[in-house]
């Protein structure tokens, strides 16, 4: 039987090597692996989650088609710096690694938190975000502050950012209405 030449074989989540970058005042452990792709796939992760929570068979399956990156967050994982109490913060730092890569558009895949993490850099960063897709997440809502959804129907601002090409964006959910007979 012949051996396979390990180096020649393209990476995979199991495989590639974690790397790590600059930004701001964090050092960012992270894996970028799959089919070299213009705009890659970003997954942001959920509440205390590392990048090695993601299950190998997911990551696989996308980066057969694109470029796929995984990160520990601040503070999270291998990555320096203080976990923030806020999903601004969190999505700042986010910016602050996508920055030290070098990339001008992704699409991004939250899970969770990480979800919450995605709307808040395809609001304010329309111009990053190229497509968003939402996995057991929500819109987000804190005490006296209206929604994302309420904002984009609102205000001026927020339409004018969604008429400019705001991503397109999936929610992944699922519904189940059923009667009950009495």
């Amino acid at each position: 039987m012949t051996q396979q030449d390990e180096s020649t074989q393209p990476e995979s989540a199991e495989t590639t090597p974690t790397r790590v970058v600059s930004g701001g005042s964090v050092r960012f452990a992270y894996r970028r692996f799959g089919n070299p792709s213009a705009t890659p796939l970003v997954f942001l992760q959920h509440f205390r989650g590392s990048m090695d929570n993601w299950d190998p068979a997911l990551l696989n399956g996308f980066a057969k088609d694109r470029t796929v990156i995984t990160f520990d967050n601040a503070g999270v994982g291998f990555s320096s710096g203080e976990v923030p109490d806020n999903v601004a913060a969190m999505a700042q730092y986010a910016l602050d690694f996508l920055d030290a890569l070098g990339l001008s558009q992704v699409d991004l895949l939250g899970f969770s938190l990480g979800g919450y993490i995605a709307q808040h850099l395809a609001l304010h960063h329309p111009q990053l975000v190229r497509r968003l897709i939402l996995a057991g997440t929500g819109p987000g809502k804190g005490v006296g502050r209206k929604s994302w959804i309420e904002n984009l129907l609102s205000e001026p601002s927020a339409q004018k950012r969604w008429a400019e090409g705001l991503p397109f964006m999936m929610l992944v959910t699922s519904c189940r209405r059923t009667k009950v007979k009495k």
